[in-house]
């Protein structure tokens, strides 16, 4: 019964084992080492990265009888004591449970007297954002003149709570989530001391579910040492987070790649069967795609990261475009998924929303470039099929179009749709590149805001147009013509100089000036607009 858990037994006792907070650790030793000691700290950061156990630290550091480098012995009658929780003149106090003013009142009493046997009384103040207004005002004075012996050291994980007056009376330290790298070290590093074996893979998976803090980190890791009874494995650190290998998401995106539906829905199904959850099986998606995007930018880093050579056969099936427009469905679709009818149809949903809108310059194409370049698009006239299309590409990939968009002006097909509100805004904001049997395709501004709600309405509009079942593909990319949007604002300039030549060509306004010396007053001209004018 005396087992105590990791999280506690490897808590650090001096600065030295401190994880991930260097800048925060050296500041401190540097002051202790100058003798530049501030009378209050405030100790800011998410949970489980080390903010009390730093503020004890701090503690034992300054009142340490026989320090070694600024750092505590840990040997020393106060250094044990504080250890031990038994230090008198240590006051530790929780603020979120001690929130009213007379708690505040009752442990600010005693702040006058000296220290018992120690060189500096402190207090380590918890939480600190918990407490009421009236409490921090009971705070404050203290704060502003603190006797020579006392120190304050506050901690929190929400300082924007913690009123300026009390902010600007602390030197503040901000510590930093740790990455999954200096956790998984740092599990390494104690289960070779506990003796206990593991694999590096499941330690990833771990670390990176600890989400930055240490502390959850070795919550986990004692979970998963009893769950595999002593061992930690990946299978086992798999089934405890309900995350599955890398093997069923290379197939998943295999599937993607070669726009076969029925392989990905297959592989949904199997994943399906471990009871994953599908929350953290779309976050592992999403950090895969993250992966394959940077290799594509910068080769050389597929060495640093995870199962290099399965990256670089991934990374080998897909273009840049598709995987920014795979990376941005997933991401909008981390909402989706906690509003569907249950996970595993709101996952399947998520990949069916990928394969129907693949880009269409990918599709029908029979073999894809080694180099992770993508090739330079050739488009095809309207209604002739040319002579330079590539010879990977088949000619049922060539389809001739409906109508000619140089015959016919994008900003007349938006004004026949009779569009309205952010639709309209969207459409103005488009150019017409290619229309056909099957999809009509828009470049957007890369400015202009998107939402999958605003584009079905305008492919709804675009359907009735042209009466047929048009699927519409938007492309970001820069401008290479002008948009309705960019018309009509040089349509309402072209007005607006008319109006003020109109004005200061007319003889009446000119015998007013001349007469009672009159002035136009700038920007009060507005030319009268027609309703057709007033519609766009």
């Amino acid at each position: 019964m005396s087992h105590q858990v990791l999280a506690r037994k490897w808590r650090p006792h001096n600065f030295k084992e401190i994880i991930g907070q260097e800048h925060v650790s050296t500041a401190l030793i540097n002051a202790l080492q100058n003798q530049r000691l501030h009378h209050a700290y405030l100790f800011t950061g998410t949970r489980g990265v080390g903010k009390t156990t730093i503020a004890r630290i701090l503690a034992k550091a300054i009142n340490c009888e026989s320090s070694q480098d600024y750092n505590p012995c840990g040997e020393c009658p106060t250094c044990q004591a504080i250890d031990q929780g038994k230090f008198l003149d240590l006051i530790e106090v929780d603020a979120a449970s001690r929130t009213r003013v007379e708690d505040t009142r009752d442990l600010l009493d005693n702040v006058q007297y000296a220290p018992n046997n120690a060189k500096y009384k402190v207090y380590i103040i918890d939480e600190v954002h918990m407490l009421s207004g009236h409490s921090f005002n009971a705070l404050l004075k203290t704060l502003e003149e603190p006797p020579l012996h006392v120190k304050f050291l506050l901690a929190t994980t929400d300082p924007q709570k913690i009123p300026v007056t009390v902010l600007s009376r602390c030197l503040q330290f901000n510590l930093k989530p740790l990455t999954p790298i200096q956790i998984s070290q740092q599990m390494a590093y104690i289960l070779n001391e506990e003796h206990i074996s593991f694999s590096e893979p499941a330690l990833r998976l771990l670390s990176k579910s600890a989400d930055g803090s240490m502390r959850d980190g070795l919550s986990l890791l004692d979970q998963a040492i009893v769950y595999g009874n002593g061992e930690v494995g990946f299978d086992i650190v798999s089934q405890m987070l309900g995350t599955v290998a890398q093997q069923p998401l290379e197939k998943l995106l295999q599937g993607l790649a070669a726009n076969n539906a029925a392989e990905v829905l297959n592989e949904v199904q199997v994943i399906a069967e471990l009871s994953p959850n599908f929350s953290v099986l779309l976050e592992q998606l999403l950090d895969v795609l993250h992966q394959l995007a940077i290799i594509q930018v910068l080769p050389d880093r597929v060495h640093s990261l995870e199962s290099p050579e399965l990256l670089n056969e991934l990374s080998a099936l897909f273009s840049a475009e598709e995987l920014q427009l795979y990376y941005q469905i997933a991401l909008l679709g981390q909402k989706d998924l906690l509003l569907a009818s249950n996970p595993k149809s709101g996952f399947e949903m998520l990949m069916l929303r990928m394969l129907a809108f693949k880009p269409l310059s990918q599709l029908n194409i029979e073999s894809k470039p080694e180099s992770n370049t993508r090739p330079v698009k050739q488009s095809p006239p309207p209604i002739s099929i040319p002579h330079n299309i590539p010879s990977t590409v088949p000619v049922a990939a060539v389809v001739p179009s409906i109508k000619n968009h140089h015959e016919e002006e994008w900003s007349d097909i938006v004004k026949a749709m009779n569009l309205s509100g952010l639709t309209r805004e969207l459409a103005h904001n488009c150019i017409l590149e290619s229309v056909n049997e099957t999809v009509c395709q828009l470049i957007l501004d890369p400015r202009q805001v998107r939402t999958p709600r605003l584009e079905e309405k305008l492919q709804s509009a675009v359907q009735k147009y042209y009466g047929k079942p048009l699927k519409l593909l938007l492309r970001s990319e820069a401008m290479t013509a002008e948009t309705p949007a960019v018309k009509i604002q040089q349509e309402r300039l072209n007005r607006q100089q008319e109006a003020v030549q109109a004005i200061e060509g007319d003889s009446n306004v000119q015998a007013l000036k001349t007469n009672f010396d009159a002035r136009i007053i700038s920007g009060s001209i507005e030319p009268i607009l027609n309703q057709e004018n007033k519609e766009r």
